[in-house]
């Protein structure tokens, strides 16, 4: 199904698992970009928020993309073949869904 109308889809977030200590990727990141570091947990980048975690089973870059009305995107997520995961709320940062499109490529959508 094909759907004509557009959302911006513009990078909102990024979220990089490691397989490992979250402390130790921070800190490669930290180093590689000087990113400041808030809350031992995300940085600012010159234009975005990164996030990180540890001990993930598919250590990547998660790619999070902006959409005004989260319901409607994933229910087009899902209308093109792909899978959307549960809703999740953070506060002060908006409510965001893991996706994956079909052959297995994983993302997200952000409504801040």
């Amino acid at each position: 199904m094909l759907m004509t109308d557009s959302m911006s889809g513009r990078v909102s977030f990024l979220e990089i698992g490691s397989a490992g200590d979250a402390g130790a990727t921070r800190a490669f990141f930290g180093a590689v970009f000087g990113w400041p570091l808030h809350d031992d947990a995300w940085f600012q980048t010159p234009d975005i928020k990164a996030g990180t975690h540890g001990e993930d089973p598919a250590p990547q870059i998660y790619v999070f993309f902006e959409v005004p009305d989260l319901e409607a995107a994933a229910a087009r997520v899902r209308a093109a073949g792909g899978t959307t995961e549960d809703l999740a709320n953070e506060p002060g940062f908006g409510r965001f869904i893991n996706c994956a499109a079909p052959g297995g490529v994983h993302f997200g959508l952000h409504q801040p």
